[in-house]
């Protein structure tokens, strides 16, 4: 049976109106509307069945559906040499946040080494929803653990005129406000990041339950 006849025999078409607006980058019509659990287990299954070429070889993809089934296949893989090949093929075909936000490749846990070199190649990219992957791996890895002061240098370094990418710089340093506050304030205090995205981790560091009320106090006399 074709992929995109049993997406449709999956729509919701409440659903599909609820999400679009959403997704202002994604026409409507190209949004079927199947809810991301159905998704995820068709990619499972898929897989399990050895039809997720089915998807996997077609690019690029008609329906936003359609490529959150390939991030999702992707994301199941366990072979990272695999993972990375077939995230080089699919990341300069996304075209929206949601996409993007959703591959999650697992097994990137047990290889922290090999993915910050690819790490360093995607933020590099100048396809921004590679970039904001690239900054989303970042944030998802190194902010316990293994963080290092360098990779704030790397993040405050992106110079970026697209929204989506802006936002995620600004996200990370939230984020790193949260986790690792001492570090992260000094990129704050000097002034390393645009305005724009200098302001929105402020606000989002401000609105998070997980910084204190004196940092919070402190980071709002630093906005610009």
């Amino acid at each position: 049976m074709d992929i995109v006849k049993e997406l449709f025999e999956m729509q919701d078409t409440g659903y599909r109106d609820f999400q679009a607006p959403l997704i202002p980058d994604i026409p409507k019509e190209k949004i079927i509307g199947v809810r991301t659990p159905e998704l995820k287990r068709f990619a499972k299954r898929l897989l399990k069945e050895g039809r997720a070429c089915e998807i996997t070889d077609t690019l690029p993809h008609t329906y936003f559906e359609e490529n959150q089934l390939h991030g999702f296949i992707i994301s199941e893989l366990k072979d990272p040499d695999t993972v990375i090949e077939e995230l080089d093929r699919f990341l300069p075909f996304v075209d929206n946040w949601a996409t993007c936000d959703q591959i999650n490749p697992g097994i990137f846990a047990r290889y922290t080494d090999r993915l910050y070199t690819e790490i360093c190649r995607y933020i590099s990219s100048e396809h921004t929803y590679t970039v904001r992957f690239g900054l989303r791996m970042l944030m998802k890895y190194y902010l316990d653990e293994r963080f290092d002061p360098s990779y704030l240098r790397l993040a405050a370094g992106i110079k970026s005129d697209e929204y989506y990418v802006n936002m995620m710089i600004a996200w990370y340093f939230a984020e790193a406000l949260a986790k690792q506050y001492d570090s992260a304030v000094k990129i704050i205090e000097e002034g390393c990041l645009d305005k724009w995205v200098h302001n929105k981790a402020v606000q989002k560091a401000r609105e998070s339950f997980r910084i204190p009320e004196e940092h919070k106090e402190y980071l709002k006399k630093l906005k610009k």
